[in-house]
């Protein structure tokens, strides 16, 4: 079952790189559970419409969420620590934080996995985004196809 507004984040291990460059587990908890973040998920980092539009709206539009009152902006990916990090690096994401989800468990926790097989990708995340505070999703926007409209910066600074 899909997670839903008024849940609670799940507490699950995500993984980010630390200051020697190895991946390093933090809880979602920690992560996104004080004050207000905004949360996007994509199938896969460096893939087209991740790297063209999704993420390149958030790190264009992170000024806009910060004067909102976001205090964190988090993309989560079925990737590994190191590529969430040189994809950060490659689209000057640095204000943006880059979580790990290699086994999928957050995206399975979440209730939003999407079959990417016929891609070559196995399980993924779906396409989404939720604004969550204090650990409690207030909106949460899933794509419900192709495309990129309803987890958008711009849908996300609309529902602030």
């Amino acid at each position: 079952m899909a997670i839903e507004v008024g849940d609670q984040i799940p507490d699950v291990a995500l993984r980010v790189l630390d200051e020697s460059g190895m991946p390093a587990p933090v809880q979602s908890s920690e992560m996104l559970g004080s004050g207000k973040v905004v949360l996007f998920a994509v199938p896969g980092a460096f893939t087209p419409g991740c790297t063209n539009v999704h993420l390149p709206g958030y790190v264009e539009g992170a000024s806009e969420l910060a004067g909102k009152g976001v205090d964190k902006v988090v993309c989560v990916s079925v990737n590994d620590a190191w590529t969430m990090h040189a994809w950060a690096e490659a689209n000057g994401a640095q204000g943006i934080e880059m979580a790990a989800d290699g086994n999928g468990e957050f995206a399975e926790a979440m209730g939003l996995v999407m079959d990417g097989s016929g891609f070559g990708l196995g399980s993924r995340s779906r396409r989404y985004a939720a604004v969550v505070e204090d650990g409690t999703v207030t909106a949460l926007e899933v794509e419900p196809g192709a495309g990129i409209d309803v987890s958008s910066c711009s849908s996300m600074l609309g529902k602030l």
